[in-house]
């Protein structure tokens, strides 16, 4: 599979619209008999926050937490996306408690940029907020128990394939290479050996930092800081076609959820 050549200099792919996708997401997560919370509303647009609790199961205590997030740029179409066919699809493990937030910029997808409309880039802006939009998902955060896992789903316009971060400072059994051996069949990984400026290995990424010696905290720093103790950051190449980048990120998640 070649890379489409449309990205010079930013995104120049498909875009979606936002306010029909989030439409589809709630009918969707209504039907499948998931609790939905309104926690911010922005320009007529609601920021979600969606629950699956696990249908069956004798001891809640072994009830794998696990929180996802989509959409924090406005220029990654594909992670709402999968939002949206992974709850249409609806296949998650017994035990798992799934928290699902199939939007964090929808503003973003409205003007087609990364920054919400002030110029603000939300994953640069979760150690001192600025934007109204992190304030609310940090307040939401902050109600919320601890979560056993986090993914956060995104797409890279530069990148050459499907590449991951992973956050494991407790050196728990990693996920990372099952999740990448799942993409694999459905879109190209990136195996450079220097993605982002960062060293890298079989398209994954794991970052050796002190969080806070960084000034500017994307959301995957705030929720292994404050939330959980292991994650993933799940980069699609934006340079595909569009339903690779979901299938890539839907499979990914389904990986990662059922190990």
């Amino acid at each position: 599979m070649q890379k489409l050549g449309k990205n010079h200099g930013g995104y120049h792919g498909e875009t979606i619209d936002i306010r029909a996708v989030l439409r589809e997401v709630e009918t969707a997560a209504q039907t499948q008999g998931w609790a939905a919370e309104v926690f911010h509303e922005l320009g007529g647009l609601k920021f979600l926050a969606l629950h699956r609790a696990p249908p069956t199961i004798r001891d809640p205590h072994s009830a794998s937490r696990i929180y996802l997030s989509a959409g924090i740029h406005g220029d990654e179409p594909a992670a709402p996306l999968a939002a949206l066919k992974l709850i249409e699809k609806n296949h998650w493990p017994e035990h798992a408690e799934i928290i699902l937030l199939p939007c964090l910029n929808p503003v973003g997808f409205t003007l087609n940029r990364r920054e919400n409309a002030d110029g603000i880039d939300l994953n640069r802006d979760y150690r001192q907020p600025k934007s109204a939009e992190t304030r609310a998902h940090i307040a939401w955060l902050e109600r919320q128990p601890r979560f056993d896992l986090y993914l956060c789903l995104h797409e890279d316009w530069e990148s050459h394939g499907f590449y991951l971060y992973e956050q494991n400072p407790d050196c728990k059994i990693s996920l990372a290479d099952k999740i990448i051996a799942a993409v694999a069949p459905v879109c190209p990984v990136d195996f450079s050996e220097t993605i982002e400026s960062r060293a890298a290995h079989g398209g994954i990424i794991r970052p050796n930092l002190n969080p806070h010696e960084r000034p500017d905290w994307p959301e995957a720093l705030y929720l292994i800081s404050q939330k959980s103790r292991q994650g993933y950051t799940l980069e699609a190449p934006s340079d595909f076609p569009l339903p690779t980048r979901v299938n890539a990120l839907v499979a990914a998640v389904n990986a990662a959820v059922n190990h």
